[in-house]
This record gives structure tokens, sequence and C-alpha cells, in this order.
């Protein structure tokens, strides 16, 4: 089973730098505009580090190196005295204006391969995993963390987070963040004891995970034991319903060829059940209805899976609507969060349709992780995301 142990984190000082101001949302859903805003934000904003930018002539990578050793150097960054753990609390609404909270623990995760005690929760799609493990190479640090999901019961009852937190903070999306630092050794080896008795599937981070492992691999060569290199940091959560806000991730489709009826197209394995009802949120609609919607430009309409023709389909919207979409023409698909933006794209024409999809459940991301199997790529967004920039772990 997986080992799971606090670390002497690095961390901001919060007495020269608010948190508030240097943290920075996961480096894969920052674009160029929101990068540059952070970066303006605080002349020490994570950004920096974990999605450097060339300066000076200096390439990226090495950018990132020389502001974590400068920062170190000056004090903005300071080392912990003794081995901890981060507990982080997330706090939201969700899409209903009910209050959710994600509350779990940040440490060193020990790296073994998929399907041990590590166990991905879903296909990846082709990505350059190069970024991640230049950074790693370059910084000889994890600077963001993977996001694990414990299968292990009683976790979250282990984690004191009735005491004085490091930080609290709400951020511009309305999300509190909230932090505590544990280095109790009785506390500690409870929760390490804890996430050692069921595997950790992995919720975000499947390239990071991968990219770990391969620098992993790269320090057993070159080091002959991979030392520090041999876990990564990882943000661990109960996977129990009441932690968890759990987001579908649609598709827009484009590329089709002119005329194409989509709806016809689907019709051998999707009913159509009619337009949604007006006054209801769109998500609430599909889950009364057991359907998805099809979104064109002119209409929207409830797609119920016919259950006789869709019955060797995993139970999971993403996977019915791979068998449907496999009947198209050659198209081009893209994967989109939001129901808004889905909309917007039709609306606009950047995309000729949209199928909005209902979320995997908690029980079903369990019941994929404990029988050995992954969902289609970009079947689940996991809401809020994780700060980057809480705590920083040195790979030695």
């Amino acid at each position: 089973m997986p080992r799971f142990e606090p670390f002497a984190g690095i961390r901001f000082d919060l007495s020269r730098s608010g948190l508030a101001q240097v943290i920075a949302p996961p480096y894969d859903v920052i674009d160029a505009a929101q990068r540059e805003a952070l970066a303006a934000r605080d002349p020490h904003n994570a950004v920096k580090i974990d999605l450097p930018a060339e300066a000076d002539g200096e390439e990226r990578y090495e950018v990132a190196r020389s502001l974590l050793a400068s920062w170190l150097a000056d004090g903005t960054l300071v080392v912990d005295e003794r081995s901890s753990f981060t507990l982080y609390r997330m706090t939201a609404s969700d899409d209903a204006g009910v209050e959710r909270r994600t509350t779990g623990v940040i440490g060193a995760l020990d790296l073994s391969p998929p399907g041990t005690d590590i166990l991905p929760h879903e296909h990846t799609t082709k990505k350059a995993k190069s970024d991640r493990l230049d950074l790693l190479r370059s910084t000889r640090a994890n600077t963001s963390a993977i996001w694990g999901l414990s299968l292990a019961k009683g976790l979250t009852d282990l984690l004191p987070i009735d005491t004085e937190p490091l930080a609290d903070l709400v951020d511009e999306d309305d999300v509190r963040h909230t932090i505590w630092r544990v280095d109790d050794p009785a506390t500690c080896a409870a929760i390490s004891a804890a996430v050692a008795e069921q595997p950790v599937v992995v919720a975000d981070g499947h390239h990071r995970y991968e990219t770990s492992l391969a620098y992993k691999g790269e320090r057993e060569v070159s080091d002959g034991d991979a030392g520090e290199a041999g876990a990564t940091l990882a943000y661990v959560v109960e996977l129990i319903e009441d932690q968890l806000t759990v987001h579908a991730i649609h598709r827009l489709i484009t590329a089709l060829p002119e005329g194409t009826e989509v709806a016809a197209l689907l019709a051998p394995w999707f009913e159509e059940a009619g337009p949604p009802p007006e006054g209801v949120a769109i998500t609430t609609a599909m889950a009364e209805a057991g359907c998805l919607t099809l979104v064109l430009p002119d209409r929207e309409v409830l797609l119920k899976p016919r259950a006789d023709a869709l019955a060797d389909a995993r139970d999971l919207d993403s996977s019915r609507l791979d068998v449907g979409l496999a009947a198209l023409p050659d198209h081009q698909l893209r994967f989109q969060h939001g129901v808004q933006n889905v909309r917007a794209a039709v609306a606009s024409g950047a995309a000729q349709a949209g199928v909005l999809l209902r979320p995997a459940t908690v029980a079903q991301i369990e019941a994929t992780a404990h029988g050995g199997e992954r969902m289609p790529p970009k079947t689940t967004f996991f809401h809020p995301k994780p700060k980057t920039g809480l705590v920083f772990r040195s790979l030695g």
C-alpha cells in the first residue's frame, strides 16, 4: 500500500508575503493573460516558478531554478524546521448554492507504477510531458501537487482542523482556502497509517504523476537511488461524497460536413426527450430526466440514452456518448468545462454542436478504481482546484 509521509516543506514567509498574493491556480488551467496578471500581482507569485517564462535571455526552466534559489536565499521562502503535513480545506458553493467543503492533507506520496498502490481513474489525452520533466530536472523540486483520492475510510476524522490555521483567505472566485501545518509525530503517524491502508486514486494531475515516475527513473540511473524523487507532492482527500464536488467535462463538436443532422445520427443510441424545462437549472433537469443535452445553434434537446442499444457501454455519460460519436462523420472533438462556455461556443459558431454530460458520481469513481479500470479521457472535473504555492518540496 502507498507510503505517505510528512516532509520539511518549503513555504512562503507569511510575515513578508500575503498568501493570497503569491498562490496561483494549477499551471494547466492558466492561459497567457492569466499568467501575466498573476505575475504582476506580486513579484514572488508561485506562477513564476511553476509556469516560468524566459527572462533576460535565460531559458525558462533555468529562470525557475534561479528564482527558487534566490527566494530561499533572501528569506522569501523558508524551510520547515521539522517534517510536517499541510492540511488544506477548500470551501465553495455548488451550483445549487449549497456550501461544500473539501478537506485533505498535503504530503509526500511514494511513487509506484500505475495500477498497484496508485490508481489512475481515467485515460489521459495526448499531451507533451517534457515541460513538467524539464521543470523537475531544473528545479529538483515539486512545485505543484497531484490530487489523490484515498480509498481508506476515516482519513478526514484524523485531520486536526480545530486549531488555529496558518492562513485563511477567500480568492477572486469566492472560494475559501484554509491551511494548517501539523508536525505532531503521533498525528502524522496516524495520517500516514490511514493512507497506507488502501490504494490512492489519481483525481487530477495524471501527467504530473507520470512525469514524476519518469524523473524517479532518471535519478535512479544517475544517482543509484531516487532519494526524495522516489515520492511526489500529493494532496490526498478521502473518497467520500461529502468531501468532493465533481463536475462534468462537456464536449464540443466541430469540422462536421455542412448540414449534418447531429440529433438524427445519434438517434440509434439516444432518444430525443424534448427541450429542457424552462426555469430549471440545466444540470438539475438532466439529473431528474436521466438525460444528456444536445446544444445546437437553434435549440437544445434532452437526449435519453437507449438502454438496450448502450448495454455494452460503461455506466457513464462519457462512455455512452463515445459510442454515439463513433457514428458521426469525421469531426473534431474538444473538451469544455462549464455549461455557459459550451452554449457560448455554439452560439458564436466556434462549435457546430455541444453535448452536456452529467457528472460521474463518487460511487462510479470508486467502482472504477476498485475494478482496476479507467474512465474515458476528460470525464471528471473536480472543483474547486487546489492552489499552487501553499508548499513546495525539495527533491534534493
